[in-house]
């Protein structure tokens, strides 16, 4: 299984775990000897990103990423670089290979150092504390060390996983290391690309170590995750004899009192995705404001069901839920939706109001962020950061459907369906509005004939990808929603 430009496999801690031993079984070699493969992937990087670095601080656990370490130490001593190793206070080697890597180390003309609270002057730290075992907030010394070494202004390689960081879930329960780098073995694992764990990485590598692509092949992946370029996989080149009624008709239901805006952003993204046509189902003040703000959206005065069906029965895909409001009409207006039989993208208020009526979805994509995840499965928001990954399979399972949690790394899950995970999007994009042109992108995408699992994690990309345009035509900070329009409609042309 080769790394790809446009998607990458990701694996669960257990089965990163199982791999290593088939890795050793495969290449017919030992723990130790696969151990030094990694020390040795990881000066490899450390030397061509830091050649200048001449004093190296190298911070060692007593499990595996410790013996890592040592394997790396020796190697930037062999290399001439001054090398100080600190070792926890229980941080003696545990393992075998652990043991032997230290040894090695030590007859280098190496020492080991102990921690006493204090860091010496080092240009470059490289974190070998804790590998992918650790699930929970680091203590004691470790926390001590940990927040030095943070604390130090100095730039970090970690190994493997940046210690604190929760490789399974993304999760940081407590203290973590800010890494500049992270060298990650053989493979990816699924919590580096999401949540608040993409602050502690830095720059991500891989080193597959050597291992056969066969005995990584046959582990199947936890998750995809789903670069730029994988949005040419999903959106074909238009035929020349093509026609508006190709590419479907969206109607965008919201957009109560004093909020067309939401419903108005929602339109013109499921126009910029590609959708043929788009009407929106909205109050009969907001009729004139839309028409002059893009003439090419249908807009219709919903007052009441009967206003609701005329115009729903001309539609293929609803998008329901900006600016909707908790209200009569609101509710009325998602209760006639969901009756309708027709393809769904519930977002925002629609969410809300689902939350407190859970049911099953028939072809329906939710967009939930954490907030609302919460809400719609009875959870605390902190619950759902620590598990981006169980939460999202949660949303599809108990709402029948897809789901898009979103966030830093947007996770898409669906039953039967291999999470995604997606690789796009930038902080910048924490903003009004944004939720509700992602709900357009996946409506208009939807209607073009992609199926839900296809439309919702090529929507969620392309809405990922096109802020990351915008922020590096103008930065981050202010960034609006409309600003993706442009983008949206270049990146969702695979032709241009």
């Amino acid at each position: 299984m080769h790394p790809s430009p446009s998607q990458q496999a990701l694996f669960a801690v257990a089965d990163a775990r199982g791999l290593d031993l088939a890795a050793q079984q495969a290449l017919g070699i030992c723990e130790y000897a696969l151990m030094q493969r990694a020390g040795a992937a990881a000066w490899r990087v450390l030397a061509a990103r830091w050649p200048q670095a001449r004093r190296l601080g190298v911070a060692c656990g007593p499990g595996n990423n410790g013996g890592d370490g040592y394997v790396l130490a020796r190697l930037a001593h062999e290399a001439g670089r001054q090398v100080l190793v600190l070792q926890l206070p229980d941080g003696e080697p545990r393992s075998a290979a652990a043991r032997q890597a230290c040894a090695d180390w030590l007859g280098a003309g190496g020492a080991v150092n102990g921690f006493s609270g204090a860091l010496p002057e080092v240009d470059l730290w490289v974190d070998a504390l804790f590998g992918i075992g650790l699930t929970r907030a680091p203590e004691g010394a470790a926390m001590t060390l940990i927040a030095a070494i943070n604390g130090a202004g100095t730039q970090v390689l970690a190994l493997d996983v940046p210690s604190g960081v929760d490789a399974d879930t993304g999760q940081v329960p407590g203290v973590a290391i800010g890494a500049s780098a992270t060298v990650t073995f053989i493979v990816h694992k699924r919590g580096l690309h999401t949540g608040a764990a993409l602050d502690r990485v830095g720059d991500l590598h891989c080193d597959g170590l050597g291992v056969p692509a066969a005995t990584i092949a046959a582990c199947p992946p936890a998750a995809w995750l789903l670069r730029q370029q994988a949005l040419a996989g999903y959106l074909p080149p238009r035929t020349p004899d093509s026609h508006k009624g190709d590419f479907g008709h969206v109607l965008c239901v919201g957009g109560d009192h004093g909020t067309a805006g939401a419903i108005a952003l929602t339109a013109e993204a499921a126009l910029r995705a590609g959708a043929g046509l788009v009407s929106v189902a909205t109050r009969a003040d907001h009729v004139a404001m839309l028409l002059a703000r893009r003439p090419e959206v249908m807009a219709q005065a919903v007052e009441d069901l009967d206003d609701f069906r005329a115009v729903c029965a001309r539609a293929g895909v609803l998008a329901v839920g900006p600016g909707l409001g908790a209200g009569d009409w609101g509710r009325a207006l998602l209760a006639a939706a969901l009756g309708a039989g027709k393809p769904l993208v519930l977002d925002a208020d629609a969410l809300n109001v689902l939350a407190a009526a859970p049911r099953a979805l028939a072809d329906a994509i939710i967009t939930p962020h954490p907030g609302e995840a919460g809400r719609l499965l009875g959870i605390p928001t902190e619950r759902v950061q620590s598990d981006r990954f169980a939460v999202a399979a949660a949303l599809a399972a108990r709402y029948d459907c897809v789901a898009v949690l979103k966030g830093a790394g947007s996770i898409v899950s669906a039953p039967g369906e291999v999470p995604r995970v997606i690789a796009a999007g930038n902080p910048g994009m924490a903003s009004g509005g944004m939720g509700d042109v992602l709900t357009g992108v996946i409506a208009g995408l939807r209607a073009q004939g992609l199926p839900a699992f296809a439309a919702a994690a090529c929507g969620a990309l392309l809405h990922g990808a096109a802020g990351d345009a915008a922020a590096a035509q103008g930065g981050r900070r202010g960034l609006l929603a409309s600003d993706l329009f442009v983008h949206l409609r270049r990146l969702a042309d695979p032709c241009t």
